[in-house]
């Protein structure tokens, strides 16, 4: 059982559907009192009723993380009529899936440019600007919590260039965020889910077909629902000690294990960073994927030197 966050104060910007919605209900059903942003206002308002029917209260803001004016005067907002509180801002908005779902499997080169700004002005760049004016609330407090919402693209390649490098932007900016906030009692901290069973997700993989929808379709059975991401919120946000953990990645499935919870669908959290998750996924040694023990992971040393920069 999580956490009760009666009380606090969230912020989750993309939460229309997908991974933002799926953090929202969590925090509402929590009890917390949740702003959730997105572009439109008929997808959000609908969002937002479906998560105060959880409990809590969640207020729509229309906001384009793009533009910097509508970030201040979200967090503004957030201030006018809290009392300043916040106690967590989730940075999960994003707007390149569909470009991603089109583009996979194109060379860097062969892809438009504007692929750069596509995956990264509403992703990164808008990440860093909602830590921004999120951490001007906070640092008066001494508390509080941010996550940006990552993904293993940090460490290896997944989908693209653009992507890949956004993600480990995300994981850097959480880094080096986590390392200004400390003294503040503030935690940063970047959120790794595993494969998602998001709608637009599901739409790709039941619509159309090709090489990208056949490697979808053999991941999904394993998939997350998008309110597990919601549920590692919930248990960051409800620990006492979540200073401990600022600054590093968190994978959904080490999350799962740490706080003992399953996805809300009752299934127990694939983990994809077993050894067998890894076996099955590389071609010359998939073979040994069946006879690889369930509990046994990749090393975090291995993953720390995979990923090296030098």
């Amino acid at each position: 059982m999580l956490g009760s966050l009666k009380g606090r104060v969230c912020v989750v910007t993309g939460a229309s559907r997908g991974i933002g919605l799926g953090i929202a209900l969590q925090l509402c059903e929590a009890g917390a009192t949740v702003y959730i942003t997105g572009r439109k206002q008929d997808t959000l308002q609908a969002a937002a009723q479906e998560a105060q029917s959880r409990g809590g209260r969640c207020v729509p803001v229309v906001c384009d993380s793009t533009q910097e004016d509508e970030v201040r005067s979200l967090f503004e907002r957030v201030a006018r009529e809290q009392d300043g509180r916040l106690d967590v801002l989730v940075n999960n908005a994003y707007a390149a899936v569909q470009t991603l779902l089109s583009h996979m499997n194109k060379p860097f080169w062969e892809c438009p440019t504007s692929l750069w700004d596509d995956v990264n002005n509403v992703g990164l760049r808008g990440h860093y600007l909602c830590s921004v004016y999120g951490a001007r609330l906070m640092v008066p407090a001494g508390r509080g919590l941010i996550v940006v919402v990552s993904s293993i693209g940090g460490m290896q390649y997944l989908f693209n260039v653009a992507y890949g490098v956004g993600k480990a932007g995300c994981d850097r900016l959480a880094a080096d965020c986590a390392h200004e906030l400390q003294r503040h009692g503030i935690a940063y901290v970047s959120l790794w889910p595993g494969l998602v069973k998001t709608e637009l997700l599901m739409e790709h993989v039941n619509k159309e077909e090709g090489f990208s929808t056949d490697v979808l379709k053999k991941r999904v059975p394993d998939g997350e629902t998008p309110e597990l991401s919601g549920k590692c919120v919930v248990a960051l946000a409800t620990d006492p000690d979540i200073l401990r953990l600022s600054g590093r990645v968190l994978p959904s499935c080490d999350l799962a294990r740490k706080y003992g919870f399953k996805d809300v669908d009752g299934r127990p959290v694939f983990d994809y960073l077993s050894l067998q998750s890894a076996f099955s996924e590389a071609p010359r040694l998939a073979w040994l994927a069946s006879y690889v023990p369930s509990f046994l992971r990749v090393p975090k040393w291995i993953m720390t030197l995979y990923s090296s920069k030098f």
